[in-house]
């Protein structure tokens, strides 16, 4: 998989005392991104999903995993298996994604990597809808969903934080 970094201990990307791995790639573009040195596909550096789980192990004190980029969806499959492994070790996943959750559901790859994580921060950040009051997200059109809720009764089932 390809990354642009790694935030051993986070407070500011999910609840709780978080590893965040910021995929490499992104090619939503959104205007005003916080982290625009992550859009290139060819930026950051490369690394197995095994060395990243080892990595994760390391911290036994962390809440959960969460992925950031970049946009992980890109790399679904990678981002898949460790979520799975993530999961047989009793860590929850937060996902960022420029997609929506209903455009992720319409792709097999997006969708399993869906069926891994417990709740998705989606949609594009828009500049003119930027809210610094938020917790988590960074404009008003992204939501916060529980992604195992809305899998199980078949409709979105958002968060508040």
């Amino acid at each position: 998989m390809r990354i642009a970094g790694v935030v051993r201990e986070s407070f500011v990307d999910g609840p709780g005392i978080r590893y965040t791995i910021f995929a490499q790639g992104c090619s939503h573009r959104c205007d005003g991104c916080h982290n625009p040195s992550t859009h290139d596909f060819e930026g950051g550096y490369e690394i197995s999903v095994d060395e990243i789980f080892d990595e994760i192990l390391k911290y036994k004190h962390i809440d959960g995993v969460t992925f950031s980029g970049g946009d992980p969806f890109f790399q679904a499959d990678e981002f898949s298996l460790l979520a799975e492994k993530a999961n047989e070790k009793g860590l929850n996943i937060i996902a960022y994604s420029g997609f929506y959750y209903e455009d992720l559901l319409n792709n097999e790859k997006f969708k399993r990597l869906l069926e891994n994580i417990d709740i998705l921060i989606d949609g594009p950040f828009e500049r003119d809808k930027r809210d610094l009051r938020l917790k988590f997200r960074g404009s008003t059109n992204q939501r916060v969903i529980d992604v195992k809720r809305s899998l199980e009764v078949g409709s979105l089932v958002e968060m508040e934080f």
